[in-house]
């Protein structure tokens, strides 16, 4: 049967950021499909309790995607406890956002952006993706099986709309900072380079881009973007689920270095 091909049973998937916003969405997708998942992010504690509300059997670990030893710790953990790893999901990754009061107007504007918050970026949303890659990856070149999802953006595509983030009197309150854009535009490029390096080892590496998901922000900015989107709403955080389980799964076999944009509609204008 068709369905069969979405079937996870038998797999384990590491997903790294697991605990943040879409991560548990990711999670839960995973597992509700079969795979034993390992819930991977900065709290161990946090990762545990979740994983142990998964439907299959799950481990929550801490990972330090920044840190070489730290994923390689995990890689050989998940290994002694379940003997394979199936599935990454290069989830974890740093998102100055509006939603956040910490990100003042000042600090948020490209001229004022620092140069360390510029690298704090670089070293998750990137550097992360390539030590994940690099170390849980090599395993899937081993083994000749595997499946990467780096978790992209469509401000990875296209440029961010700074008018979004004014308020109903006109006031910017917010700008999208350069680092997500450039960070999440090279993870593109870095998927397509992986598809075509590890292509004859049956390693498939694709991206994933999301559009942007309702977390409570303001009226304003949530009727703003919903008003530039065909379908006319922010994304759920459940919107994702299907496309990381057929990314992830045999029904998408014949598919690598892609880019799967699931935003609404946002990037067709």
């Amino acid at each position: 049967m068709t369905v069969q091909l979405f079937s996870l049973e038998n797999k384990v998937a590491v997903v790294t950021g697991a605990t943040g916003l879409i991560g548990k969405y990711h999670c839960k997708a995973l597992s509700d499909a079969g795979a034993k998942v390992v819930v991977a992010d900065t709290d161990e504690d946090n990762c545990s309790q979740f994983a142990d509300v998964l439907p299959t059997d799950s481990i929550g670990i801490f990972l330090d995607v920044t840190d070489r030893n730290s994923i390689a710790a995990l890689k050989d953990k998940v290994l002694n406890e379940f003997g394979r790893i199936d599935i990454l999901v290069n989830n974890a990754a740093i998102n100055d956002m509006v939603e956040e009061p910490k990100s003042s107007l000042q600090h948020s504007m490209f001229e004022n952006y620092s140069l360390e918050l510029w690298q704090r970026s670089i070293n998750v949303n990137l550097t992360g993706v390539f030590l994940c890659s690099q170390i849980i990856g090599s395993h899937f070149a081993k083994q000749e099986s595997g499946s990467i999802i780096n978790i992209a953006s469509t401000y990875g595509i296209v440029a961010p709309v700074q008018s979004l983030y004014k308020d109903e009197k006109g006031d910017q309150k917010f700008y999208k900072p350069p680092a997500y854009s450039a960070t999440k535009g090279g993870v593109i490029a870095f998927t397509r380079y992986l598809a075509a390096y590890w292509g004859n080892r049956n390693v498939r590496v694709n991206a994933l881009s999301p559009g942007g998901v309702e977390n409570s922000q303001g009226d304003y900015f949530i009727k703003q973007y919903s008003d530039r989107t065909p379908l006319g709403r922010m994304a759920a955080p459940s919107d994702y689920q299907g496309a990381l389980v057929f990314l992830s799964s045999d029904a998408s076999r014949y598919m690598t270095g892609a880019n799967l944009v699931v935003d609404g509609g946002w990037t067709i204008w």
